[in-house]
This record gives C-alpha cells, sequence and structure tokens, in this order.
C-alpha cells in the first residue's frame, strides 16, 4: 500500500520503520516486507520516480538539480580556489539509484576486506560481500559463477552498441598499459586496475533500472509495506537510549509513527548524520552549541565525510557528431596514480558531453549540445581529504553546514594531476584520431596552470559517504551488525556506514549494505 494522500497512514504502529527509499533503504524495506506477518513503513521525503528523466537512462545529468535533488551544497573549499561546490543527493523513491549515472561497480577486494579489518565482522569481507553480490545480481554478461549472480532482482548489463569512442578508448587504455577486460566487477576487482565497458543498469532500450523499480515496484501492492512519499523525517523517538519510533512531517502536519521492532536511518551520507544529531546522538559539544540535549555521544557522528573526485575535464570535439547513448558514460577504468599504492586510486570516467565546471565551461566555451564533444573525466576513488556534517540549528529545516574540504590534502592533489595527464595522453592518441577534430580542454598546461585548472575544475563525483562509519574505535558510529552504539533497537543502512569510500561508484556497494542490512535484521528477530 502506497500512499500518495495529503494524509498520513492510518496505521501508526509497524515492526520495523526504514527512513529513506533510495538505494540501500529501499532494499531494507522490500526484503522485509517478503515476510507478510511483518509491518514496514517506508518513509521517502522525494516524490514518484516515473517520470522520463529517470526512466530514460540517458537524461540522468537532467536530474542533476531538479527537485528530484536535495540540492546541498558545500561550504567554500579553499584547495578549490574557495568554489563552494554541489553534492547531488537523490530526492526521490530509489534515491540516488534513480538519479545517478547507472555505472555498476561493486568495489574493489582491498575494500571489504578493509571494511571487514575494521569491524572485526567477517561478514564485510571481500568473499563475504561477493555472495550478498550474488544475490542481488541479474547479471546479463560474461558469466562468472565464482563472482556474478544471475537471479537476484536487479538487472545489471553490458551497454547496448556503445558509442564508438568508448570502444576506441578501451583500445587506447590497454595500448597504454592498462589491461582490457570483458567484465569489470570479475577478476579484475582483485588485481592492480582495468579497463573497459563499464556494468550498467540499463536495459536493452535504455531504461533505467533502480531500486525502486527493482525490488519497491513489485511489493507496492502488499498490505503489509506503507510507503509514505513526501515524507521528511524530523528525529528518531526515544525512550532512554532506545529506538521507539520516529517523528515525520509530510503533506504540511507533523505526526509520529512507532516501531516495535527497529528503527533504520537510510537518509544517505548527508541526512542520516543530521538526524542523529537532532535526536540528541552525535558529539555532546556541537550538539550542546544547538541546545539539544545528548542522549549518546557518539563524537564521530558527520565527522569522516568521504567523497570521490571528478574534474570536469578533459573535452575533446568530435569528428562526426555523435548522441549520447545508453547511460552517456560507457567507458572507465582503473588504475593507480603511483606504483605502492595497495590498490586503484584512479577511475576516469567518460561522459558523453562536455563535461565542465562553472568555471571551466565558460572560461573555454564548452558547447551545449552533447553531441558536439565528449569528455575523459579524472577521477579519484580512494581520496585522503577528509570533511564533516555540522548543523546550522536545531530543527530539520535548518540548513546544514556541509564542509566537503575537497582537495585539502596535498596527495589528492598529486594524484589527480597524474590522472589529467593520463587522460590527455589516451584522448590524444592514435586510437581517438579517427574521432577528434581538436582538445578543448585543459590542453598542455604546465605548473601552476595546470593546479589552477585541477581547483577550478573538481567537484564531487556524486558519492557521498562515511559520516556514520562502522568500526571500534572511538570514531565509530555503528559496529559489524549497523547498529548505532549505545542506543538499542536503532540501525544504519546507508553509505555513510563505510569505514572508507569504496573503489568505485557507490550505488552497488549501497545496494549491498542494503542486502546485508536486511539480512541482519531478519536472523535478530528471528524473521
Amino acid at each position: 500500500m502506497t500512499v500518495h494522500a495529503n494524509e498520513p497512514p492510518a496505521l501508526r504502529h509497524f515492526d520495523f520503520i526504514v527512513c529513506g527509499g533510495g538505494t540501500a533503504g529501499g532494499v531494507v524495506a522490500a526484503r522485509l516486507a517478503a515476510n507478510p506477518d511483518v509491518q514496514v513503513l517506508l518513509l521517502e521525503a522525494g516524490g514518484d520516480e516515473r517520470v522520463e528523466a529517470v526512466r530514460d537512462s540517458r537524461l540522468w545529468m537532467q536530474n542533476i538539480g531538479s527537485e528530484r535533488d536535495w540540492n546541498f551544497r558545500s561550504q567554500p573549499c579553499a584547495a578549490l580556489n574557495g568554489r563552494t561546490p554541489p553534492l547531488p543527493m537523490g530526492k526521490v523513491l530509489g534515491g540516488g539509484s534513480s538519479t545517478n549515472g547507472l555505472i555498476w561497480a561493486r568495489g574493489h577486494k582491498h575494500d571489504y576486506d578493509h571494511w571487514a579489518a575494521v569491524s572485526g565482522d567477517e561478514g564485510w569481507s571481500y568473499a563475504s560481500v561477493v555472495q550478498a553480490y550474488q544475490r542481488i545480481e541479474r547479471w546479463r554478461g560474461p558469466a562468472d559463477p565464482l563472482r556474478r549472480g544471475s537471479d537476484g532482482p536487479f538487472e545489471v548489463s553490458l551497454p547496448h552498441d556503445p558509442n564508438p569512442v568508448a570502444l576506441a578508448l578501451a583500445d587506447a587504455a590497454h595500448a597504454y598499459g592498462i589491461e582490457q577486460v570483458a567484465d569489470l566487477n570479475g577478476a579484475a576487482m582483485e588485481g592492480e586496475g582495468a579497463s573497459g565497458i563499464p556494468n550498467v543498469a540499463v536495459t536493452g532500450d535504455c531504461q533505467r533500472v533502480s531500486v525502486a523499480s527493482a525490488y519497491l515496484r513489485p511489493v507496492l501492492d502488499q498490505p503489509n509495506l506503507t510507503v509514505v512519499l513526501g515524507a521528511v523525517v524530523q528525529r528518531v523517538l526515544l525512550d532512554g537510549r532506545r529506538a521507539v519510533g520516529v517523528s515525520v512531517q509530510s503533506h504540511g502536519q507533523y505526526w509520529e509513527a512507532r516501531a516495535s521492532s527497529e528503527v533504520i536511518l537510510s537518509l544517505g551520507a548527508i541526512n542520516t548524520p543530521k538526524v542523529l544529531m537532532l535526536s540528541g546522538i552525535g558529539p555532546s559539544e556541537h550538539l550542546a552549541e544547538h541546545d539539544i540535549a545528548c542522549v549518546q555521544h557518539l563524537p564521530g557522528v558527520g565527522q569522516n565525510f568521504q567523497d570521490h573526485i571528478l574534474v570536469a575535464g578533459c573535452v575533446w570535439e568530435y569528428r562526426t557528431p555523435q548522441a549520447p547513448r545508453n547511460n552517456s558514460a560507457e567507458f572507465t577504468f582503473f588504475c593507480k596514480s603511483a606504483a605502492h599504492l595497495a590498490a586503484p586510486d584512479l577511475q576516469p570516467v567518460l561522459e558523453e558531453c562536455a563535461f565542465g565546471s562553472e568555471i571551466t565551461r565558460a572560461q573555454y566555451g564548452l558547447p551545449s549540445d552533447p553531441s558536439l564533444a565528449w569528455t575523459l573525466a579524472p577521477g579519484l576513488v580512494r581520496p585522503h581529504s577528509r570533511g564533516q556534517i555540522l548543523l546550522g540549528g536545531r530543527e530539520m529545516v535548518d540548513p546544514l553546514r556541509i564542509e566537503a574540504n575537497f582537495l585539502s590534502d596535498e596527495r589528492d592533489v598529486t594524484a589527480l594531476l597524474r590522472a589529467i595527464e593520463i587522460c590527455r595522453d589516451l584522448g590524444n592518441s592514435t586510437a581517438l584520431a579517427p574521432f577528434v577534430t581538436r582538445e578543448l580542454m585543459p590542453g598542455p598546461l604546465r605548473g601552476e596552470a595546470l593546479v589552477r585548472f585541477l581547483r577550478d575544475a573538481a567537484g564531487t563525483y556524486f558519492h557521498q559517504t562515511c559520516t556514520a562509519k562502522m568500526g571500534r574505535d572511538e570514531a565509530s558510529v555503528v559496529d559489524g551488525q549497523l547498529r548505532v552504539y549505545g542506543v538499542a533497537n536503532l540501525r544504519i543502512a546507508d553509505g555513510s556506514i563505510m569505514p572508507d569510500i569504496t573503489t568505485g561508484n557507490t550505488m552497488a556497494p549501497c545496494v549491498m549494505i542494503g542486502e546485508r542490512a536486511a539480512q541482519m535484521l531478519l536472523a535478530a528477530h528471528g524473521l
């Protein structure tokens, strides 16, 4: 039962309340509701995802800055020449899986073995996580029964008839010394890096696969699942140090819902720490600044903010115009910026348009017609820079102070300068000559001019994470079972629980986090 009317649901008592119908929360709600004896409430601040800019995978950039985006923005970043980069996050059923660039990148073996080590829970090891992915996936690419799933709810495939530039870039990367593989989520994510056509959440007719379409739509008619759209969670309701429900604002009304079993926060790496702090869970000194009584002192709430950094970008003019296809981003590669690194730290990606920042687009006069130019955007996926989320007031309507601190660690600058060099080498190579009239941006810059370009062009990869991290140190917010320390019946299931961000786009890891969280809940409650 989905509630669309301008009234709160009639039922106010549930077994589980899932806050956030996004990439992880939608999975949790659907898996819990598979048991007909369990009453589940799913609260989503956004609206219906069945609009053309979501459905058509080629139009995904139209969601950025729209009503389907929370439209968060960082405070000025000193290392970005004082710029205030936008931080898009999905505000719609399906969350980021309904608005993102649709690349399915599961993460590197190194990532998950590190998660297992810091959490003390082998369930987060690479070997265990692969099994979770196998339950999730309906993989339509080259068979790999050791790693890939074929009968899960989430369809993943290779792009149909990819842009010839994507194929040429794969050849160029191979010639450059970056192994070309058929499946970037296979053995490649256990090694030194690779290049190729990415896995995508796109059907053959350019229709998006999202958590909304794959997990939620098939079960919305079940009487034990209540979904309220336009519902903004205000606080977790606590009885002492036990979560008993949530307060909600929807359709101009404030109301409460109660959970007899657990409350699960899946609001994303910005809103999850916000709701925790507004509920009195977080750094006691910061809560006191806003006259919020501290129920549970957790100094790590809102800290450890991480995001992949994308540079917009290295741009070439097409020799023959090409309209975007599939997800408009049909090539990517993983490699190391320095040989001594334990895992790849760079992930540039093809953008089938002229991709520039608010400064570089005007400075270089980039075309707005996407068929006239293409971009190889340098990307950093193991950043050292860290930011934080701070309250701006004691109510949900009060804006946050988001300090992304992009490029605040000089190691990130060094790595991205190397990424720009690699991207320019590939784009200007012999393999790409048939598709290039000229390089539009940045050209052969050196020294301070290149650093200035980087600071003017760098921004988010749309992968905000790590602000309520899993672990066992004093900065950790949840344990290996995703239970909030010191608060009973409260778990977190979204990208905020990552101790460190994964190597690659974060949609797939967030679906996996939702899948694992659901299995934990089912086991804990004997369901």
